[in-house]
C-alpha cells in the first residue's frame, strides 16, 4: 500500500443467505458487495454515493470489522479482519456516525455522559480530564459544555447529529465514516453539518469517507467521488 494512502480495500464482497419465503422457505444466497475495490488517500474526504440499498452501509459496516467479507481491508497497512480479538486496536482510528442520530442515543442519559463515555470504555484519563476533554470536543462540533446537563429529547436533529459526532472524534480518529448524516435533517441543519465536516476536515487533520445518496451533498464535499450501483464500484472520479 502506498505511504499516502490511509485504507484500501481489495476485492471485498459480501454474501449473506435469506430465507425469502418465511422460517420455512427455501435458503438463498444473495451478494450485496461484489468485488470492490477502492483507496482512500490521507488529507482527502472521500465520498461513496449511490442509491438506497446499493450495498453503501455493508462496506462502512466491512471497514469496522463488523461485518463478514472475504478480500482484503487495509488502514494504515494494517489488516482489518472479522470478529477479531485485535480489531479493537487496529480501527481505533476509525470511527462512524449513523444516519438517526435520534436512534444513536441513549435517550436516559445526559448529553455529557454520552460524549464522555468512549473515554470511560477505554479507561482513558482522569475523571477531571474526562471531563475538561468533553467540553472541548462540544465546542468543537458547535455546542457548549451548558449541554452536558441536557437530555437528548432536549435537542434539535442537528443539534443530536453534531453530539454523536462528539462521541466519534472524542478518541481522535483518523477516519470518520460518515454514513448518510444528514439524510434525516431539513436543508438548513444538513448543510450546517456539512459546514462541520469541511471545518473538522481542515482543521483537525481528519479524512472522512462521506456515504449519501445525496449527489449536491457530496459533490460539494468530497475530493473524490465513487459512484456504487448493485454492489459494485461503477466510477471513481
Amino acid at each position: 500500500m502506498e505511504s499516502n494512502t490511509l485504507l484500501s480495500v481489495r476485492n471485498v464482497s459480501n454474501i449473506y443467505t435469506d430465507r425469502r419465503f418465511g422460517p420455512l422457505g427455501k435458503r438463498e444466497k444473495k451478494s450485496v458487495l461484489n468485488n470492490v475495490n477502492m483507496e482512500i488517500k490521507k488529507g482527502e474526504i472521500f465520498g461513496l454515493a449511490g442509491k438506497s440499498g446499493c450495498g453503501k452501509t455493508t462496506l462502512a459496516r466491512c471497514i469496522l470489522g463488523l461485518t463478514y467479507f472475504s478480500g482484503e481491508i487495509l488502514f494504515n497497512s494494517k489488516e482489518i479482519l472479522f470478529n477479531s480479538k485485535k480489531e479493537i486496536e487496529t480501527t481505533s482510528g476509525i470511527q462512524m456516525v449513523f444516519q438517526d442520530p435520534g436512534a444513536s442515543l441513549n435517550p436516559v442519559k445526559k448529553i455529557g455522559w454520552l460524549v464522555e463515555e468512549p473515554l470511560h470504555i477505554h479507561k482513558i484519563g482522569t475523571k477531571q480530564e474526562r471531563s475538561q476533554r468533553t467540553d472541548e470536543i462540544l465546542f468543537k462540533v458547535g455546542l457548549d459544555p451548558s449541554y452536558k446537563t441536557r437530555h437528548v429529547h432536549e435537542l434539535s436533529g442537528g443539534q443530536k447529529q453534531r453530539v454523536c459526532i462528539g462521541r466519534a472524534l472524542i478518541l481522535n480518529p483518523q477516519l470518520l465514516i460518515a454514513d448518510e448524516a444528514i439524510s434525516s435533517l431539513d436543508v438548513s441543519a444538513g448543510a450546517q453539518i456539512l459546514n462541520l465536516f469541511m471545518e473538522l476536515h481542515q482543521n483537525s487533520n481528519l479524512d472522512i469517507l462521506f456515504i449519501s445518496h445525496n449527489k449536491d451533498a457530496v459533490q460539494y464535499l468530497c475530493d473524490r467521488i465513487a459512484v456504487m450501483e448493485k454492489g459494485q464500484i461503477e466510477d471513481i472520479y
